[in-house]
């Protein structure tokens, strides 16, 4: 329990310093001196080490520091960290697919020993003959992808060789010493340039997603670092009321022995003095849960005495709403998301319009080959080699499959563009209210900051004069009400505030007090 552990520490000190008094009385009996020498030494530094083993595990955190234990230790900062590597690796596989890239495509060894049907001039028949042959082939090429036409470019060079075995043993090769082509589809989709404008939209968005998942991090841990910061205070208070209600109830039993007080308002002390315990034990068990929930956000040790130091009232800092908005539209991931929505959609769109009329390909390609019977032969006096083709692929009956696909795709983007607009109005709103809710959250802290005041110098004034016989148990119930409530309103009104205040730095990726966009480095 974390607001007694002084007091269990102090217990085993105490234990240990009896420990060693009766270790020192049995040697004293004993009258073995050079043994008492030797152990009080060694008992007392045990006890340091017990001593401060036990108080190693506590730990006083403020909310700043709660956050940065969040944003590197939680399960949730882990998963946003991956989520963002992934897209990372993402965007870059996607960069390097921009350049050009040098493939080698080669079979080794390809070995044939089998029986296959050939034809016998001689005889005018088919035949089934024996055949043993080894291959060996490669390939080098060097491509590039144009994302203005959508084609590819191309140059490579190949070399093959061929033996066959039997009883004539022959062997060829055969090369290709460079070829230089183009391929490029004449009517059809370009993916090469909506993968140019979608890909770093793309990657964009994710990194403004891991900074938002960040701040989203910082406003959760700050939620459970006030929820723990009541669950202390109510213990603090139901311990406080404990003593007290004792107090007041020892002091009610002594008056109403000169029949200072009825019998009556004995039994309401005494009733108070009952119910702050059992008050003090659901206290404790909300304790003990919000500093499990507290830990296991922030992947502490479950065993950990976390100790709350609430931050001290915030500065003056008023948010203009316009330009809370326009760091929304500029930052919120939300919004790439959104237009990256529609461009999906408009590719959808272009490519099924393309796909819904006809496919037309162009390639051509110039180069030199030759064969020979050495290695040495085939790169000689090679030949030229062209290779020119289109083909078309035109539907001549599909029973309107592709224009019903396009109208599809059209209107899933109507749908998308109205989604979109709907997410839109709702940022807009949720930055208008978080906004309004932070510029007024200031004020309610200095407000309930002096009524926190206010109610303890009324309680500690309500509780002299009951003691002195100057007020009634209403007057002094009511006072202690009145101080919880004030103390509970002052933690809610931190809250309140450093939740919104977490949440504009979420919705808009602005720090507002340092006067900056917030980046992955800070």
């Amino acid at each position: 329990m974390p607001f007694t552990c002084i007091t269990a520490y102090r217990t085993e000190l105490n234990m240990q310093q009896s420990k060693i008094k009766t270790a020192i009385v049995k040697t004293k009996t004993i009258g073995r001196t050079g043994i008492l020498f030797k152990l009080l030494p060694f008992t007392f530094i045990l006890t340091l080490l017990q001593f401060s083993s036990a108080f190693a595990q506590q730990l006083r955190l403020s909310l700043e520091k709660t956050v940065e234990i969040a944003a590197d230790s939680s399960l949730q900062a882990f998963s946003a960290r991956n989520v963002y590597q992934a897209s990372y690796w993402e965007f870059q596989s996607f960069r390097a697919a921009r350049l050009p890239s040098l493939t080698l495509q080669t079979t080794p060894l390809q070995y044939y020993r089998d029986i296959t049907r050939r034809y016998n001039s001689e005889t005018n028949m088919d035949v089934y003959r024996t055949q043993q042959s080894l291959y060996s082939t490669a390939n080098m090429s060097i491509r590039q992808n144009l994302d203005l036409t959508g084609g590819t470019f191309f140059i490579d060079t190949d070399l093959g060789y061929i033996r066959n075995f039997g009883d004539q043993v022959y062997s060829q090769f055969t090369s290709v010493p460079i070829r230089v082509g183009y391929r490029q589809e004449l009517f059809g989709f370009n993916s090469f340039k909506w993968e140019k404008r979608i890909e770093p939209l793309k990657y964009n968005k994710a990194l403004r997603k891991f900074i938002y998942d960040r701040e989203e991090i910082s406003e959760k841990s700050a939620e459970y670092f006030f929820d723990l910061a009541m669950a202390q205070t109510e213990y603090e208070m139901a311990t406080e009321n404990v003593a007290s209600a004792d107090t007041l109830y020892r002091i009610g039993e002594e008056r109403q022995k000169i029949a200072a007080i009825s019998q009556a308002d004995l039994l309401t002390l005494k009733l108070d003095a009952v119910n702050a315990k059992n008050t003090m034990k659901n206290a404790e068990i909300n304790l003990k849960r919000a500093a499990f929930a507290f830990a296991s956000y922030l992947n502490l040790d479950k065993e950990t005495d976390v100790r709350i130091i609430l931050p001290e009232r915030p500065a003056e800092m008023e948010i203009a709403l316009d330009e809370a908005i326009a760091h929304a539209k500029d930052n919120n991931p939300e919004l790439l998301g959104n237009k990256q929505e529609i461009l999906q959609g408009e590719r959808e769109v272009e490519r099924t319009a393309k796909s819904s009329v006809f496919d037309a390909s162009f390639s051509i390609s110039v180069g030199f080959n030759q064969v020979a019977n050495s290695l040495a032969d085939v790169y000689r006096k090679p030949l030229q080699q062209d290779v020119i083709s289109v083909t078309f692929s035109i539907p001549l009956v599909d029973w309107g499959v592709r224009k019903g696909k396009l109208n599809m795709a059209r209107n899933n983007l109507n749908v998308t563009r109205i989604s979109v607009s709907q997410k839109e109005l709702s940022l807009e709103q949720n930055v208008i209210m978080t906004v309004n809710d932070f510029n007024i959250q200031q004020n309610l802290i200095q407000s309930a900051e002096e009524a926190l005041s206010l109610a303890n110098m009324a309680y500690d004034n309500t509780r002299e004069r009951f003691i002195i016989g100057k007020a009634d148990i209403n007057s002094l119930t009511l006072s202690l009400n009145r101080q919880k409530e004030a103390r509970k309103n002052f933690i809610s009104a931190l809250k309140n505030y450093w939740l919104s205040f977490y949440k504009i730095r979420k919705l808009t990726l602005y720090d507002f007090a340092l006067r900056r966009e917030l980046s992955i480095n800070n």
